[in-house]
């Protein structure tokens, strides 16, 4: 009986994207913001602040952000509370099944009026939206709230909004214009208030933080994982951690030999489960040792089962050049080279930080936290996650290349990358200690003199040459595997 439904599963994945799991399992092939499994409800306010042009200003926001999410029992569904002084039940969860439809129904809106009471709008949607059973899918699901005011809540938020949570329920919350405070809408959001509150000036310039709105909301669809040890552990994919580079290379002494090279690959589902944000940063920090700054190979490869690269970041020691691949509206896969002058001394044996800010038009380049180049990319598709996710291969076949990692991570926040600056490389201040305002403290004596900046590269090799790289947290080696 199993084996006859593991083959019918098997039959269908060509047809509907399925795979079939090592236990058996069918599930979608392609992940990504669209696929996702959510119950996404929209807290919007009709209280008469807005007046009629701001609240249809609201509703196409609310269509434009929608818009990227695939409608369906299985994938997003969407709900839409209005609320003045009561709130309403506009489109409740699980009424439709195509974006079409939807935004029909929210152009037919009609404007209530009246006073704001956010706090009784965010408990109906707690009770009357995510409360009610979900008759329509019994896989979990996401379930996130968007609260969109201008206005100050005429009634408590704060209780309201702790309830919400305790339900799981995460919290968005947008201010237009300055009659509501900052601190109300801190009260409604969850934390961190840089990831979960937007601000704008006034309901025309709404449409300035669509495209944020929509990144954040893919964030907390797609991006289950935390990197611990960062800034208000931010959304992502330790790849060293989630693929367990660092017990396989401790395990066989900082080597990889033929028996173990296979372990630097993992089923791409295991490690993006619902695959990747439209904006992303990418994060290594290496050493291309010799004969690996001559080598061309995969540095990181997302396959799908019939091997298209979905994303890889592609190292060329002969041209001296990175290469990034990723999925494109147009054909299988588009590369992008970067072979600027400032890529070059990724090659130098030393230690150094590659980086790439990925967004949904462009990319750019950064080497040491310093501006290399920027590159145009067309419109991407979500991601085929039945194949597997690769560290450090060569081109088209499973061998190790020799190389020296210390990290390898994906960020979903865009910003993470303005905070990634290298420090792993050069010796920048410490900045975990905070001010202390109105100090009056004498002077004491001179410090040590500390390293100058062009001996820093020197400290690192020095370091590696007798023998304490090691040393360093999180470093490495991975050595390559013959052919």
């Amino acid at each position: 009986m199993y084996l006859t439904l593991l083959y019918i599963c098997s039959r269908i994945v060509t047809q509907l994207g399925l795979h079939v799991d090592p236990m058996g399992k069918c599930f979608p092939g392609l992940a990504g913001c669209s696929t996702t499994p959510n119950d996404l409800a929209f807290i919007v306010d009709g209280s008469s602040s807005l007046g009629i042009p701001n609240f249809e200003t609201a509703k196409r926001w609310l269509i434009n952000i929608t818009s990227g999410f695939d409608m369906s029992t299985r994938h997003t569904q969407v709900a839409v509370v209005q609320y003045s002084d009561t709130p309403r039940l506009e489109i409740p969860l699980g009424k439709h099944e195509n974006s079409q439809e939807l935004i029909e129904d929210i152009t037919s809106i009609s404007y209530l009026g009246g006073n704001t009471r956010t706090g009784r709008a965010i408990k109906f949607a707690t009770d009357h939206v995510f409360g009610m059973p979900n008759r329509t899918s019994q896989s979990p699901r996401n379930r996130i709230a968007v609260v969109l005011t201008d206005g100050r809540s005429q009634d408590d938020v704060e209780d309201a909004a702790m309830e919400a949570r305790a339900q799981n329920i995460v919290l968005f919350a947008v201010g237009v214009g300055n009659e509501i405070t900052n601190s109300e809408l801190v009260s409604v959001a969850n934390k961190p208030p840089s990831t979960y509150v937007l601000h704008v000036e006034d309901y025309n310039s709404i449409a300035s933080i669509w495209d944020l709105m929509e990144q954040k909301l893919c964030e907390e669809s797609v991006c289950s994982t935390r990197i611990p040890g960062t800034v208000n552990d931010q959304k992502g994919f330790d790849l060293m951690s989630l693929m367990k580079i660092e017990q396989v290379a401790q395990k066989v002494q900082g080597s990889l030999i033929s028996e173990r090279a296979s372990q630097l690959s993992d089923f791409c589902f295991t490690i993006f489960p619902e695959g990747l944000p439209p904006a992303f940063v990418f994060v290594a920090t290496l050493r291309l040792k010799n004969p690996a700054h001559w080598m061309k190979f995969d540095l990181l490869r997302v396959l799908s089962q019939d091997g298209v690269k979905q994303i890889a970041v592609t190292v060329n020691g002969a041209d001296k050049s990175v290469t990034f691949t990723c999925t494109s509206t147009l054909k299988k896969e588009q590369t992008v080279i970067f072979n600027d002058r400032g890529i070059k001394r990724l090659f130098d044996t030393d230690w150094h930080q590659l980086k790439f800010l990925v967004k949904p038009k462009r990319i750019t380049c950064f080497v040491d936290g310093a501006y290399v180049e920027e590159q145009l990319l067309d419109a991407v598709v979500p991601i085929y996650i039945n194949g597997k996710t690769q560290v450090a291969k060569k081109i088209n076949i499973e061998t190790t290349v020799p190389i020296v990692l210390q990290k390898l991570r994906i960020y979903c926040d865009p910003q993470q990358s303005e905070r990634e600056t290298a420090c792993e490389i050069y010796s920048c201040p410490s900045d975990r200690s905070p001010a202390v305002e109105g100090c009056d403290c004498p002077s004491g004596k001179p410090g040590l003199p500390g390293l100058p900046g062009p001996m820093v590269r020197h400290f690192f090799k020095t370091m590696h040459s007798n023998g304490l790289a090691g040393k360093l947290a999180g470093v490495f080696c991975l050595f390559g595997t013959s052919d």
